[in-house]
């Protein structure tokens, strides 16, 4: 089936889009995958397209970028995206036993989606959280150091239309909703941000820090964010001034000053990391002369060196690991030939 996208989704693809430089606009493909996930609540290959369309690229560029993060749904997905943590700290907490609950009382598995269209579950590999596992999330919001139960209640009332609490974080929104503000535009519901709270582990770290005094130096939270143009001509203007107050002293050599590392050409960069040569100058700070005067190596000096270097260095014994038997891969090469 065919997806028409609203004039309105257009316009707000155009808006993304004008958030990049002209030469950049590329860089608009992961809000707008969001944004045609809010649309259809997966990314469709009509969505596939229409970001295609709009970018000016071609299907497989953006079909490989929808496909590499989890993020991007590709199939239909219930209004409640719910994620439960079964990696090693959570697991040992009990998150595997969360999952097995909800799998079984929800009818589904990994990545389906009830009947109702209601809720999609999945395993998570990590959800960044382990001083509060075992933890799941509700369309990226969290529930901390949950158990079977509690896992019971949030998706029950979930399907019975409610929106229960996160244990962090505002209210609960449905899927095509969080997409929106992972587009980059904001949440419109009245009091979408009002109640929630921080995590008591956080705090904690934040009491300590009180307790003992510990602080960033100079920090000032009043401090006002810089627009990237006042940065850039504020670390032009610190730059400019110290050089004048601390000119490169002279280190005798005759070999050219070397640029910065930042200064340098990305490519021609690594190229020198990859490949150094006698040649290659080391970029250790502004300013800084690197002597490379002399006669680089003759290639029988280098030969010698490398044949000292093999027989100071005897490679290891004939032993196999274990579990690398030559039997086994016989047989397997064996089975792939036929």
């Amino acid at each position: 089936m065919t997806t028409t996208f609203t004039e309105e989704t257009r316009a707000r693809a155009r808006e993304i889009i004008a958030r990049y430089p002209a030469d950049r606009s590329r860089s608009a493909l992961l809000p707008l995958l969001h944004l045609v996930q809010s649309e259809e609540g997966y990314v469709s290959p009509a969505g596939v397209a229409f970001c295609a369309e709009v970018l000016g690229l071609n299907k497989a560029q953006v079909g490989a970028v929808a496909t590499f993060y989890t993020m991007y749904k590709r199939r239909p997905t219930g209004d409640y995206l719910v994620s439960v943590c079964t990696n090693t700290m959570c697991n040992v907490l009990g998150g595997q036993e969360v999952y097995d609950t909800l799998a079984e009382h929800l009818g589904v598995g990994h990545d389906e989606t009830t009947a109702d269209g209601k809720i999609t579950l999945e395993h998570a590999e990590c959800l960044a959280a382990c001083d509060y596992g075992p933890v799941m999330t509700v369309n990226y919001d969290f529930f901390d150091n949950v158990d079977p139960q509690a896992a019971l209640g949030v998706v029950d009332e979930l399907r019975a239309g409610g929106r229960p609490m996160p244990t962090r974080g505002a209210r609960l929104c449905t899927l095509k909703e969080m997409a929106v503000q992972l587009a980059g535009f904001a949440d419109e519901r009245d009091g979408a941000v009002a109640d929630g709270g921080p995590g008591e582990p956080t705090l904690r770290g934040l009491r300590l820090a009180q307790e003992h005094g510990i602080s960033v130096p100079g920090f000032d939270p009043n401090t006002p964010i810089r627009s990237k143009a006042e940065a850039d001509a504020a670390a032009a203007k610190a730059k400019a001034e110290a050089a004048k107050a601390e000119p490169a002293a002279a280190t005798g050599s005759t070999t050219r000053d070397v640029k910065a590392p930042d200064a340098k050409n990305p490519q021609v960069r690594t190229a020198e990391t990859r490949q150094p040569d006698a040649r290659t100058a080391v970029p250790d700070a502004p300013g800084t002369k690197v002597p490379t005067d002399g006669v680089p190596p003759s290639p029988r000096d280098a030969q010698a060196a490398e044949a000292a270097g093999t027989a100071a260095n005897p490679p290891a014994g004939d032993g196999k690991p274990a579990g690398d038997e030559a039997g086994a891969q016989e047989r397997n090469l064996k089975e792939a030939q036929k």
